[in-house]
């Protein structure tokens, strides 16, 4: 056996392996966090670690130079331990949990954002009313003469109250009503759920003094990040907010590499407890405290993931879902409760699953195009979820179409040199200096230098070098400078920061493979929409609106985006960027009745466009594989 020390952020974690163990999954064993996006197969070399003391097993790669090998800098996902070892995980490789920027409402801006969907989705007719209430009874104390249980006390107490005609008990409210009922002389309040049948159900007992409120958890559970809300259930309020990374991001970037990883022995249980006891279950805990109530005081849970995120998190075989014909063990799943997740909420709290409708086309789409409001609209809408992957719905108040692109890991900064995801540090906006070809950047978190590029810069910076011409249509360089340099193979790139003037050992730069990656990535979603667009006969320009969502969306200078060929050139008024439109239609979800059933109405009448059946996808994927586009005429407002 040997001890392996790892320095992160402070502090130190010890664990104990065998030799010639591989170090990315002793650190994945003592819950340390290194991102690994590639899955560990030695591709993207994002899990860069320091070796400050001891021996390891660690073959030089490409991502590592000469300079840095010596200085100790190794991948981990190459490196088997040797000896008794000290590791250093710098920022960059941890920071993807704890600091990673996720499309929330955490931001003024975001703010009104969600308080302008949910507006809309009340203009609609879409009400508010979950079933969820809570009413005070007082009660005569039981005597010789009157000896009612007190079940039947309480239920017509309740019945006399609110009218209903039926109240029934749920088996932990049973157990704790004889001590609260005279702990507090016969005055209690009631948290009550409505049945399908109109009847009441009461899920909870407490003294009438009790001001805690019925709270509801909101989950958009994303590949990359997950974020939340506590909500009071009984006028909607938000009580609390919060955010964090996915903790299954250290089993691969991507749901096929995770789906991989739950194949494996013990993988499914892995994958899950990942997500439940590092991701959700924190989350809710840090909500809590902030809004001073217990777990047990959440009543209901609604989650909108992706098809395999939903599968991971209910512990699922998933391998069907990557594997041709493509089918998922559901798109509606109902009777869940919380606690079969070891979710320490209230115990009969129900979990709510937004509803897929494909393999690739998951409970977040339908909830963000229910949040989008396409549905609602005479005019002709395209909704844009960007993130890890590129989901697509287009349509209007009489139908609706979606599909899903395999735009791959490129903006979430994955297949990028510098890339990397968006936390501190990160480049998020560049432009360029057509004549002197210097830029002008800025960080997330407003720092003074930068350690690497997330996925609205590498958009900013594309788009920055193809107008100043220093990159052709095919992202070849094409001009020299101090900030343009070749290698022995005549390939090129831009320095953007060099060492001296960034957080780590190296340069930051973008070169030809970079930019190679990423046309592709943007190809991915023209191609989409082209298709998609095609299969109905139309083209650009019917669209009235396009609406973009997700975790990069925030960021995103449209006009660039559109420069890049990225997104179709039509007039910059007509697109919107509708934040987090996942956690806006599960928040609607959770708090409306009418909002769930319409939600799983777009989810049944939704058609579903398999991409890789399509004839001529891959020739409109391949036309899109250029800057802006091979066929010029699609993109008038852009200079060739």
């Amino acid at each position: 056996m040997v001890l392996i020390t790892f320095k992160v952020n402070g502090s130190e974690v010890n664990i104990n392996a065998n030799k010639g163990d591989h170090l990315l999954s002793i650190a994945q064993r003592a819950n340390v966090a290194i991102d690994a996006p590639c899955s560990g197969n030695g591709a993207c070399g994002k899990c860069r670690v320091k070796l400050l003391k001891g021996e390891l097993d660690s073959p030089k790669t490409r991502h590592i130079s000469d300079e840095e090998y010596v200085m100790g800098w190794r991948l981990a996902c190459v490196s088997r331990v040797m000896s008794d070892v000290v590791i250093a995980v710098p920022d960059i490789a941890s920071a993807y949990r704890s600091r990673m920027r996720v499309a929330d409402i955490s931001s003024p801006k975001e703010l009104e954002i969600f308080n302008n969907t949910r507006a809309e989705i009340e203009a609609a007719g879409i009400g508010f009313g979950n079933g969820m209430s809570t009413v005070t009874v007082q009660m005569d104390a039981p005597t010789r003469d009157d000896t009612m249980p007190d079940n039947e006390r309480v239920a017509w107490a309740i019945q006399s109250a609110t009218g209903a005609e039926k109240v029934t008990f749920t088996f932990l409210a049973l157990k704790k009503l004889a001590r609260v009922l005279r702990e507090s002389d016969f005055n209690v309040r009631c948290v009550l759920e409505e049945q399908p049948d109109g009847s009441q159900s009461v899920m909870d007992v407490m003294p009438a003094d009790s001001t805690t409120p019925v709270a509801g958890l909101v989950v958009d559970l994303g590949t990359t990040s997950v974020a939340a809300l506590l909500v009071n259930m009984e006028d909607g309020s938000i009580l609390a907010k919060a955010s964090t990374g996915n903790g299954q991001i250290r089993y691969g970037a991507d749901v096929i590499n995770r789906i991989i990883e739950s194949g494996r022995e013990g993988g499914s249980q892995r994958l899950q407890k990942a997500v439940v006891e590092e991701s959700i279950s924190p989350l809710a805990e840090e909500m809590c405290a902030a809004a001073g109530i217990g777990m047990k005081n959440i009543y209901r849970m609604c989650l909108a993931g992706n098809t395999t995120m939903n599968h991971l998190l209910l512990g699922l075989y998933s391998e069907p879902v990557r594997m041709e014909p493509y089918i998922p063990t559901f798109f509606h799943c109902d009777d869940i409760r919380t606690s079969m997740l070891h979710l320490r909420l209230h115990p009969d709290a129900k979990l709510i699953l937004a509803p897929n409708i494909g393999s690739y086309v998951g409970g977040d789409i339908t909830a963000g195009a229910f949040a989008s409001m396409l549905w609602n609209k005479e005019e002709m809408s395209l909704f844009i979820d960007l993130g890890t992957n590129g989901e697509l719905v287009f349509g209007n108040n009489e139908f609706l179409m979606s599909c899903a692109c395999s735009a791959g890991p490129a903006f979430e900064g994955g297949d990028i040199s510098c890339g990397m995801r968006a936390t501190d540090g990160a480049i998020d906006s560049m432009t360029i200096d057509p004549d002197t070809m210097e830029p002008h950047f800025t960080t997330i978190g407003n720092t003074k230098k930068p350690v690497g590029i997330c996925g609205s810069g590498i958009i900013d910076i594309i788009a920055e070098l193809f107008k100043a011409k220093i990159i052709d249509g095919k992202g070849k360089f094409r001009r020299e400078g101090r900030r343009v340099r070749f290698d022995e193979n005549g390939m090129g790139e831009y320095i953007i920061a060099f060492k001296e003037d960034t957080r780590g050992v190296r340069d930051i730069s973008i070169n030809e493979v970079d930019i190679d990656n990423f046309i592709r990535a943007k190809g991915a979603i023209f191609s989409a929409t082209m298709t998609m667009l095609g299969s109905m006969g139309m083209d650009p320009s019917v669209l009235d609106h396009v609406y973009v969502a997700g975790g990069i969306g925030s960021g995103i200078n449209m006009k660039n985006a559109v420069t890049i060929g990225m997104l179709p050139d039509i007039d910059l008024e007509h697109f919107s960027y509708i934040g987090n439109s996942s956690l806006s239609g599960a928040y609607a979800m959770l708090t409306s009745n009418a909002a769930r059933q319409k939600v799983d109405e777009l989810a049944t009448t939704m058609t579903y466009l398999e991409l890789s059946t399509e004839p001529g996808y891959m020739d409109s994927f391949v036309a899109a594989c250029f800057l802006p586009h091979t066929n010029a005429n699609l993109f008038p407002s852009v200079e060739v």
